[in-house]
This record gives structure tokens, sequence and C-alpha cells, in this order.
């Protein structure tokens, strides 16, 4: 392969996976948005169990610390006070 087709691969590449990484935001937004996140069994419908969650997700509270390394595909669900997811990241 040349450069050039390396280069245009990549850039494909790396488009391809942009676009998976916000669909896949979107798909948590739709699920996680508004409800409470918990450990264990979901007991309702306004709730949602970290146990659903993919590996390598983070839940963070307003004064979470976390590292800051970027994993593109990692899951970052923003939660406020009581636990009810207020935002989606990845990253």
């Amino acid at each position: 392969m040349s450069d050039k087709q390396q280069r245009e691969f990549n850039n494909l590449r790396d488009e391809q996976a942009a676009q998976n990484r916000g669909s896949m935001k979107e798909h948590w937004e739709a699920k996680l948005l508004g409800k409470k996140v918990v450990d264990g069994a979901v007991s309702e419908a306004s709730t949602f169990s970290k146990n659903d969650l993919p590996s390598g997700h983070r839940v963070l509270g307003k004064d979470s610390m976390m590292t800051l390394d970027y994993r593109p595909e990692r899951l970052n669900v923003h939660v406020d006070e009581d636990g009810t997811c207020n935002r989606i990241s990845m990253g």
C-alpha cells in the first residue's frame, strides 16, 4: 500500500470511528438521560442498572475525580446529586 493509500485509509477509518462514537452516544442518551443510575437490579422504568452499561464505562458526579486519558470508545455517564443522568460523553 502506498503512503497516499495508507493516509486515505487512515482518514476513512478515523471518520468511520467518529461516526460510530456519535451513534453510540445517541444510543446511550436515549437509554439513560433522565434516569437514575443504580447498582444492582432495576426496580422501575425510571432507573438504569450500572450492570447494563458497557465495560470500561465511568459514572461521574458533579465533583468526581477522573483520569484525563482519552479513550474514544469509553462511555461517560454524568449524573447529578441524586444519581440521575444529565449528560453522556465519550472518551
